[in-house]
């Protein structure tokens, strides 16, 4: 028997996730401290004007209370009847942890609806005693936790939905046999996640049960009421198989501990996590890969999951370097971010991103004559981003602009790589070397200071500068480096920025400078006679005065950087 598909309904997940909170929800209209011994539960929103029921709990439905009721009608029918606001953003975040919880299943598990999950149990089943056994372990561990769940598994995730709302099993038979389309026809149309509108249409059409539409032309029905209605139908029947989309992506190698008893020391989880990553290695070793990516995730008793995610900066396939950054992780988050509240009894370690590892020369040069080897950077970077986050530690990288405060951009030391704990991946140009790095001064200023100077001709270079209120006499420059402006680049006046002249100087103390002159002489002239040169000719045909030209700047001087 082919079983892929676990459906997971939490028929009462707004009211179970406010019984976990505790008392101290509205009775007719007050607080009481004292609750009835079945008081029933709704959540309410304001819906066309009134405060209806979107949600009921067991004891409230057990009273008549449905959904879509005003708040007046229901404690008409039940007095006693306790209320409180709905919250679609804090039932979201409950369905997704408890889809976190799920995870001990299978990865791949995936949101379905506001009070559903399906899980591809595909090859797990058999890991928990069979499809009946996974299926009671489920129910009885989110029971556990205070929530109300019917599960089914079928072939297709539109079957176990209908099985898991409407059913009265638990497994689907095969798809291909008489049993499942006996099933399968019985359940009402609701099963078919049409709208209500199309539902009641076709109940006045005599239509009512899933076995109704099976036997019934298609043309007609599908002219009326969409193609829509008959895909659900076959996906149903078992004739269309839909994929689903898991809240994460599969891990490529992934390995795991369970525990009878449950462990919260720190030096027990590092342990674990030590141990889990010689597994863990030994199976990169088989496939030649190592570790770009690696998760931990913690599964504690009373439901809640914690994920420690690191990233590497090269393919890593060595535990102890692996566990040494799970340390390192550990010890930036503290106890309070690991929180191992009465302990894990299920820790799993994953690796989501995997490269191929390069092979490595044999090092001829004995070990302690040997220069310090890259991968002790590599390991220094890995320890930090651990630490610290991987976008965190930088590097300094050359980019294509003209401007030298441009030129050099910080970017994260590594290619972070994706993984479902919430890390991206910055994509890093790569480095452009720089062609003459003693050109460029060791401290550059984010911005250029004004400095005043005198030199000996007007287009020469300075002989003095008084630069923070200090006289430097200079005794050695050189120069000019020209660093034209970007042409496709304007000022906040639509103006091209002007061209640099830059100069190495050194004062009579001994102090290097870099310096620089924006502009240059003569250009704000020559646009000057130009200027004029037009206006002489509109004059000629013209009776209006000649415009006046925009007189020229003179070139201002900046120092922009120290040397050593």
């Amino acid at each position: 028997m082919t079983t892929t598909y676990l459906s997971v309904w939490l028929s009462h997940l707004p009211t179970d996730r406010l019984k976990r909170l505790g008392p101290g929800l509205k009775r007719n209209g007050g607080r009481s401290g004292d609750a009835p011994a079945q008081p029933g539960l709704v959540t309410l929103a304001k819906i066309k004007g009134a405060q209806r029921v979107v949600a009921v709990d067991a004891v409230a439905a057990a009273h008549a209370v449905k959904s879509g009721m005003t708040l007046a009608d229901a404690r008409a029918i039940h007095p006693g009847l306790a209320v409180a606001d709905a919250d679609p953003r804090s039932e979201a975040a409950t369905l997704d942890a408890i889809g976190a919880w799920c995870g001990r299943f299978t990865p791949l598990v995936a949101l379905d609806g506001a009070d559903g999950l399906v899980l591809d149990i595909g090859g797990a089943a058999h890991l928990f005693g069979g499809p009946e056994a996974l299926v009671r372990l489920l129910e009885s561990g989110l029971a556990a936790q205070g929530f109300t769940a019917q599960a089914a598994i079928a072939e297709t995730p539109e079957a176990a939905w209908a099985l898991a709302r409407f059913g009265t099993v638990k497994i689907a038979p095969v798809s291909t046999g008489k049993d499942f389309a006996k099933q399968m026809a019985a359940l009402p149309l609701a099963a078919l996640r049409l709208e209500q509108a199309t539902i009641q249409s076709l109940a006045q059409a005599g239509l009512r049960r899933v076995g109704d539409l099976v036997w019934r032309p298609r043309a007609p029905l599908a002219a009326r009421f969409g193609n829509r209605l008959f895909e659900r139908l076959d996906a149903v029947m078992g004739q269309l198989k839909n994929p689903i989309s898991p809240r994460f992506d599969p891990p490529a190698f992934v390995v795991e501990q369970v525990f009878a008893s449950p462990i919260a020391q720190r030096e027990a989880i590092e342990g674990t996590l030590l141990a889990l990553s010689g597994h863990l290695c030994g199976l990169l070793e088989r496939h030649q890969k190592g570790a770009r990516g690696l998760v931990a995730t913690l599964f504690r008793v009373d439901g809640v999951v914690k994920r420690i995610a690191v990233g590497t900066s090269r393919p890593l396939d060595q535990p102890d370097a692996m566990a040494r950054l799970f340390r390192e992780r550990i010890d930036a988050i503290g106890e309070d971010g690991l929180d191992t509240g009465y302990g894990f009894d299920l820790v799993r370690l994953a690796v989501h991103e995997a490269e191929t590892l390069p092979l490595q020369q044999t090092d001829l040069v004995p070990e302690e004559e040997a220069l310090p080897d890259i991968e002790d950077l590599g390991d220094l970077v890995d320890r930090l981003g651990a630490r610290l986050g991987l976008r965190r530690v930088t590097r300094l990288q050359t980019e294509d602009r003209h401007g030298p405060e441009f030129a050099v951009m910080a970017v994260p030391a590594v290619t972070v790589p994706m993984m479902p704990a919430g890390l991206d991946r910055p994509f890093a140009k790569p480095t452009r070397p720089n062609p003459d790095p003693l050109s460029r001064p060791i401290r550059l200023f984010a911005r250029p200071e004004p400095i005043e100077t005198i030199a000996g001709i007007p287009d020469g270079p300075p002989v003095q500068f008084k630069w923070r209120r200090n006289t430097h006499e200079v005794t050695a420059i050189e120069g000019p480096e020209r660093i034209a402006p970007e042409w496709w680049k304007h000022d906040r006046n639509d103006r091209l920025a002007e061209t640099r002249d830059y100069f190495r100087a050194e004062d009579r103390h001994g102090r290097r400078f870099w310096l620089f002159r924006e502009g240059l002489f003569g250009s704000g002239q020559q646009a000057s006679h130009q200027a004029s040169h037009q206006a002489s000719n509109d004059e000629r045909s013209s009776d209006h005065a000649p415009l006046s030209p925009e007189p020229s700047r003179l070139p201002r001087w900046y120092v922009h950087g120290l040397f050593g």
